[in-house]
């Protein structure tokens, strides 16, 4: 399958147009700071009409950064760790 048709799902996303900075933290971004801006990310996520594509990419994908599919990084390895055990 061509590239365009695996990723076009991104086009449709609440996400575009949006600074990447809500989705991904500054290098020493901590405590509350981060907190509320994944809750702005997250916020984002629960509107967009292709959550279900960017999280099924984001655990695919494994990607290493930043709040996907409405899920940060930890949630993300969460997930995986327990789809392992089952």
């Amino acid at each position: 399958m061509p590239l365009i048709d695996v990723y076009e799902w991104q086009h449709s996303g609440a996400c575009v147009g949006l600074d990447s900075s809500v989705f991904f933290s500054p290098e020493a971004e901590r405590g509350a700071a981060k907190q509320l801006r994944e809750q702005g990310a997250k916020a984002v996520c629960g509107r967009c009409p292709v959550l279900d594509q960017c999280r099924d990419h984001a655990l695919s994908a494994r990607e290493p950064y930043g709040v996907w599919g409405g899920l940060t990084v930890d949630e993300r390895e969460h997930l995986i760790r327990e789809r392992r055990v089952s």
